[in-house]
């Protein structure tokens, strides 16, 4: 390439990442160069229906050099980031070294355990596709486990299934279990009743869905508990030990914990020698650059943007697309020494699926609930999938859950020798 083209090396191929991909595709002026340590963009907000058996991996996951195959000036390298020099502006992953002229990192954010590490190894996270099998093959093992055992109290244990963290993820968990044990696996056993299964939803916070309104919260509450959900608010967890959850007044016993409760920066950037808030998020001013360099963007989960705001941006993908669009156009205007604007921000608003027919959805003054909101959510998540494969199967997949009450996805992959339910 061109000696004159400037590199543009982008870090991670999320939602953030592939915006910046998809502005700078085939511009003469820029060599795109990206790295990720996975080899496909993944629509995140479908992760919990892969945990919950309605969905497959390949129907919220898409290969990320078949989204660039027509984009001449985009190189993937498929590794990991472990280290950037700033100073020399290098990149390096895996035993090799990128240099750059710009540098966009949207390496997200992973699971935050608020400074009590060791509940990693007693709970399960959703952050990837990794995560969200282990959730399913630990949901539907304890199924069967049940059903080999047919003892009543133990049976009652291992269908115990306890949630932290009300926000969206939790609640599209705590609702997407109750549905697929109380409606769509019940006709499926016959030593066991899914139907005793109990889903405990745990929020430290006086609601759920914090970003919404109290008018939705009370409807997300009202529809969980009608689907056998026990919502938990005002309850924030002390411990987590062997056998369950630690609270002020209880202690809920469970075989399957799964950890909704918060997010942190990446692990690159917790380690880069870079100004952070506590939750290793990268400061950023209003270009979304880092405040200690001026060629090094950052974007999505991974920035603190806050200039001006009352509170940083919201982890959520409306947030990384709109800047990952920015930040690229941003480096265009640099390269052409055009005036530059600040960021700002559209809130596109905040949308949540509790179960079949029903999702809460706000935008601006207009709040959707029940059916139409869920048939909101549902037009809003197929339009933001990338590929129209994936747009496909996933309607399809829906659809056929939806008319029959089936999951397609119910598949413990390990031989019966292998498996073991997580305690």
């Amino acid at each position: 390439m061109s000696q004159n083209k400037k590199k543009v090396v982008i870090i991670g191929a999320g939602f953030g990442g592939l915006q910046v991909i998809k502005t700078l595709a085939n511009d003469k002026n820029f060599e795109v160069l990206v790295i990720d340590k996975k080899n496909h963009h993944l629509f995140q907000p479908l992760l919990y229906q892969v945990a919950t058996a309605v969905l497959s991996p390949a129907d919220i996951a898409i290969p990320t050099r078949s989204i660039t195959t027509k984009y001449k000036n985009v190189k993937i390298l498929f590794g990991e980031v472990t280290d950037i020099n700033f100073k020399n502006k290098e990149v390096k992953f895996q035993n090799y070294t990128e240099s750059y002229d710009y540098l966009v990192m949207a390496t997200g954010a992973k699971t935050s355990y608020f400074g009590n590490p060791q509940w990693q190894n007693k709970t399960l996270g959703l952050k990837n596709l990794k995560d969200a099998l282990a959730i399913r093959r630990q949901i539907l093992l304890s199924f069967e486990q049940a059903e080999l055992i047919a003892d009543y109290e133990t049976s009652k244990s291992l269908m115990h299934y306890v949630i932290i963290g009300g926000g969206p993820t939790g609640v599209e968990l705590a609702g997407s279990i109750a549905e697929l044990s109380h409606n769509i696996i019940r006709k499926d056993f016959r030593n066991i009743d899914s139907g005793m299964t109990k889903v405990t939803l745990i929020e430290a916070g006086p609601k759920l869905l914090n970003a919404f309104s109290e008018s939705s919260s009370q409807f997300t509450k009202k529809k969980l508990e009608s689907r056998g959900v026990e919502v938990l608010t005002n309850s924030p967890v002390l411990d987590i030990t062997d056998s369950g959850v630690v609270l002020k007044d209880r202690t809920i016993e469970s075989k399957t914990i799964i950890w909704a409760a918060g997010v942190e920066g990446s692990d690159l950037a917790k380690k880069t020698s870079i100004n952070k808030d506590k939750a290793n998020r990268i400061l950023v001013d209003e270009y979304c650059r880092s405040i200690d360099h001026n060629d090094v963007f950052v974007i999505g989960d991974a920035a603190n943007f806050s200039k001006g705001l009352n509170r940083p941006l919201p982890g959520v993908s409306p947030v990384a697309m709109q800047q990952g669009r920015y930040v690229a156009k941003l480096i265009q205007s640099i390269d052409k020494g055009k005036k530059t604007i600040p960021f700002q921000y559209f809130d596109k608003g905040n949308m949540a699926t509790i179960g079949r027919t029903d999702a809460v959805a706000e935008f601006g003054a207009l709040r959707l609930k029940g059916i139409i909101g869920w048939f909101g959510w549902l037009f809003v998540h197929l339009v933001y999938q990338v590929g129209f494969k994936n747009k496909m199967s996933t309607l399809i997949s829906w659809v056929w859950s939806y008319l029959t009450f089936r999951a397609g996805s119910r598949l413990i992959q390990e031989e019966v020798n292998d498996l073991s339910v997580r305690s």
